[in-house]
Order: structure tokens, then sequence, then C-alpha cells
């Protein structure tokens, strides 16, 4: 069964309320850009999950660190420590697991791990076994290197990066990327007892995801996962239909839904700042956009 570590709600007359974060690589700069916008004008949620890149710059919300996901980004996206084809050759992950997941949020952009820990805002992560192809949720409490790990392992991309190892209930667990196996868990977070629910996508109206071309040569660099092979060969069935459930949540008032207003497609490593502030400025314009409907839809 998933993992779900459970966290008290703060009681309140107000409806609670639960995030979800569609990952997506350096297209999560947009996510990046409405939670900032969330943080700068008062909007808060009761919980949020994260899938991917949704989980890796999502969790400044619980920190509550405006700015943070955007700066340290444009600062070390050309830093050859940080992410691409020379970090993938020696490491075998294409984002640095020292440097991207160590030195950066306990050295040079220190991520606050006492106000995460802090804040009553339950924040989840998905990830997907490697081994099963079956999604584990996982509350994050502290904010420290255990949970980093956690979020690593959900934005762990399949081919390349390796497998993160982490103890789970006496077993050893291999993971990898959360998006494979629930990109959006928007159905997760509804059955969790929130009575709204907000969804920020990283692909615009009408976006429908095609099957993976390379699959003959992901089920050969898989061979020792074929189940997670298998869930990537479906990724885009599970993609479209959950876009397809959101579409009716959204249509019933059972779901409040923010996408990107123009395209934000970008390479897996950007290497130019400025790539990463477009997209982000997209972000914020949607999110501020977005603000006094989002405002009367969780009651605040």
């Amino acid at each position: 069964m998933p993992h779900v570590v459970r966290v008290e709600r703060d009681a309140s007359t107000r409806p609670s309320a639960g995030a979800v974060l569609e990952g997506g690589g350096f297209r999560g700069m947009y996510t990046a850009g409405v939670l900032d916008i969330w943080m700068e004008n008062g909007i808060e949620v009761d919980a949020a999950v994260g899938a991917s890149a949704g989980a890796a710059f999502g969790c400044n919300l619980k920190s509550r660190q405006i700015g943070r996901a955007i700066r340290y980004n444009k600062r070390f996206c050309n830093d050859p420590r940080y992410a691409g084809l020379g970090v993938l050759l020696r490491t075998g992950d294409l984002f640095s697991k020292d440097f991207a997941y160590h030195t950066v949020p306990f050295e040079l952009d220190i991520f606050d791990s006492e106000a995460f820990e802090k804040n009553p805002m339950r924040f989840s992560v998905v990830c997907t076994d490697a081994d099963t192809g079956r999604p584990v949720y996982r509350d994050l409490l502290y904010g420290d290197e255990r949970d980093i790990e956690w979020i690593r392992a959900s934005a762990s991309i399949p081919v390349v990066s390796r497998p993160v190892e982490l103890e789970y209930e006496g077993r050893t667990l291999r993971l990898l990327d959360g998006g494979a196996s629930d990109p959006i868990p928007v159905t997760w977070m509804r059955a969790q007892g929130y009575d709204r629910c907000v969804v920020v996508l990283t692909q615009p109206q009408g976006f429908r995801k095609e099957h993976q071309p390379l699959m003959p040569l992901i089920r050969r660099s898989l061979r020792k996962f074929p189940q997670m092979a298998e869930v990537l060969d479906r990724r885009h069935e599970r993609y479209n239909a959950q876009l397809d459930e959101i579409a009716r949540f959204e249509a019933a008032g059972e779901a409040f839904v923010i996408r990107p207003s123009e395209s934000v497609k970008v390479p897996a490593v950007v290497k130019d700042p400025e790539v990463l502030e477009d997209v982000y400025q997209v972000g914020r314009r949607d999110g501020l956009a977005a603000l006094p409907a989002l405002r009367a839809y969780l009651g605040q």
C-alpha cells in the first residue's frame, strides 16, 4: 500500500483546501510563479501534493520562501555542477544528487527547514516504485535531508536518473519520478477529505500527451524494471484520462484549475536564466489574474 503519514489539520471555519501541483521539469517555474503570487497575497491552503517538479519547487510554499525557486534555478542553471549531460555522465543522474539536492539547499540558497516544520500545512510528494510501477505517497514533516531525498526521488526522471533507495517499513524502496504513475494526483488529494481542490497545471488548455516514441529504447534502458517501463508505455493514457477527470471536476465546481495561458514548453535542461524567468513570469501573471476567483472559491 502507498505510504502516507497523517498530519492533523487545524480546525477552521473556512473550507479546507488542498493544492495539486503538476510536474514537468523546468515548466515548474510556472508553478513557482503562481505559488509566489499566493504567498504575496495571503492565499493559504491546508495541504499540497507535488509530483516531480511540483514537489521540488512546491516545497517552498510550506517553508514560505517567496522567490527562492526562481532565484536558485536562475543562479545555478548554467553551473556545470548542477545539471546536464556532464553531470549525467559523471554520476548517472541528470541533476546532481550532491550539488542540486545538498549543496544548494543546505549551503548556498538555504531551504528553511525550521519554517517548513513549524508550518501546519501538510505537504506530500508522490514517487513511483520502480519495481512495481505503483505510486507511493509520502508526507514530509521536517524539511531535512531525508525529506529532500523524497523530493529528489519524486523528481528523478527514468533513464536519466538512478532510482533513489529509501527505507520504508523495514524494506528498501527503489523510487523514481512520481509523474510517471500519478502525474496530477487530484484523485488522491480529493480522497484525503479536503473540501476544495486547487490544481496547478503546467500545460495549456487543450494539451494532450502523445505516446512516447522512444519506448523501445526506454524499455531496453529499464530492462531491470519492466513494471516501470510498462507504466511509461501507458503514461499518455493515464495523463489524458486525468485531464478529462479534472475537466469534469472543474465544470462541476469541484476543482479550481490554474493552467498556463500560453505555452511554457522548455527543454529538460535549461541553461539560459532568462528562459526560466519568462516561464516564471507567465505563472505570476496567471496567478495574479486568477486571484479574485480563487479567493471566492476558497472562501478567503
